[in-house]
């Protein structure tokens, strides 16, 4: 016995699980909001904590072509879109808090999952946050490539808007 090494835990091993992070956040007692970006899309997902975990509100970026995006779904401005229709979502099923759960990503200023965090709070989520983190206007418009790409993103914007935000 005196020669046997512990482990860490197998998720910890593949840098999948952060249990302290975690744990902070179930203790919270809030709903977490779940950013994951994969190699094509954005994964968002509201999961509540009982004595497991339960997904109840769950979205896609690959959804954002119904609404006429034919770009990347993974970008800054499919990033913001996504978090603005799940946060209006979240809004017409009564959920109005959450805190952010971003996993094992590191914390860089202007990134996707801020991106994502702005749309979630224009849609109406509270979620506390540093504004200091978010991306700029321009880049989450995407004026800083064309005026083409900033029309494209209003008009996507006002079809989210025009569906979800209906009384």
């Amino acid at each position: 016995m005196a020669g046997k090494k512990i482990l860490p835990l197998k998720r910890r091993r593949e840098n999948k699980t952060d249990y302290r992070a975690r744990l902070a956040l179930l203790k919270s007692g809030k709903p977490r909001v779940v950013v994951r970006i994969s190699n094509k899309y954005i994964i968002l997902q509201l999961v509540e904590y009982n004595s497991s975990d339960k997904t109840k509100i769950s979205y896609l970026s690959k959804k954002l072509s119904e609404f006429g995006w034919e770009g990347s779904k993974k970008n800054l401005s499919a990033a913001y879109l996504s978090g603005l229709i799940f946060g209006l979502i979240c809004k017409k099923n009564k959920i109005k808090e959450g805190i952010l759960d971003i996993g094992i990503r590191r914390v860089t200023k202007g990134n996707k999952v801020f991106s994502v965090l702005k749309g979630c709070l224009d849609g109406g989520l509270e979620i506390p946050h540093s504004e200091k983190n978010f991306p700029s206007e321009d880049r989450i418009t995407g004026s800083h490539l064309s005026e083409e790409k900033t029309r494209i993103f209003n008009e996507v914007k006002q079809k989210i808007l025009d569906k979800y935000a209906k009384k």
